[in-house]
């Protein structure tokens, strides 16, 4: 496999840490890694390393600066919104064959390299990012396997089964469901897993303990977790 998008749910499960957590697993393995974030909202430019094109890079070794900024995540706006509305609000527009080309020639850069390319959405699989396209048509147009991230919180099985069900209703391949724990749930995630794998056998589910801080930069005891949560993602690494 050369590329993976990585989806959600919704907006702040864990995308961002699923995905730094399989660079750093891939790297830790001798794998070659590649990773986007092509469209980001909520960037605050005067703390870039904050931003989830920070972690993604920190995660690949690589300084975050300007070059690096505008090569992973060449789309960034300020507003904490959708992307056809944080864009409006700035006089701007995400072109979509921009976003498909970019996307496309980051594949074949990786396939040449002998690379993984890992693609981070944004917000959830249905989030608008123009006035015609979603999160889904991006998936379907590149017409690459779909990692979904979903939390343990109250309501996370429709979320996680209706995002499921339009991934493959539009003949999107599922590569597997993480479960990233959230701060407060009903249920451990280990029951939450249970639930999904009945609905989406013979996907693969993992579930992940949630460290708020950045692997790089945490404590003991968040390290650990860190550990364990690639640990857990083994599973889908080892099928790639």
């Amino acid at each position: 496999m050369t590329a993976l998008f990585v989806t959600a749910t919704g907006t702040d499960v864990g995308k961002t840490y699923v995905t730094s957590l399989i660079v750093r697993a891939l790297r830790e393995r001798g794998r070659r890694v590649r990773a986007l974030k092509p469209v980001a909202t909520g960037f605050d430019a005067a703390h870039p390393e904050r931003s989830d094109a920070g972690v993604l890079l920190s995660a690949l070794g690589l300084p975050v600066d300007a070059a690096a900024l505008d090569r992973v995540s060449p789309w960034r706006f300020a507003a904490p919104l959708s992307p056809d509305i944080a864009a409006a609000r700035e006089g701007r527009a995400i072109e979509w064959s921009a976003l498909i080309a970019r996307c496309r020639a980051e594949i074949a850069e990786a396939e040449a390299d002998g690379a993984v390319l890992l693609i981070e959405g944004i917000g959830g699989t249905m989030v608008p990012l123009d006035e015609r396209h979603t999160v889904l048509d991006w998936i379907v147009e590149l017409d690459i396997p779909a990692l979904l991230v979903a939390g343990s919180y109250l309501g996370t099985l429709s979320h996680t089964l209706t995002a499921a069900g339009m991934l493959a209703a539009r003949g999107a391949a599922l590569m597997g469901v993480v479960v990233d724990e959230s701060p407060q749930q009903p249920v451990t995630p280990d029951e939450t897993a249970a639930v999904l794998r009945r609905f989406v056998a013979p996907t693969k589910v993992v579930v992940v303990p949630r460290v708020t801080t950045d692997p790089a930069r945490a404590d003991a005891g968040a390290r650990r977790d860190s550990a364990r949560a690639a640990a857990e993602l083994g599973a889908l690494l080892d099928s790639w």
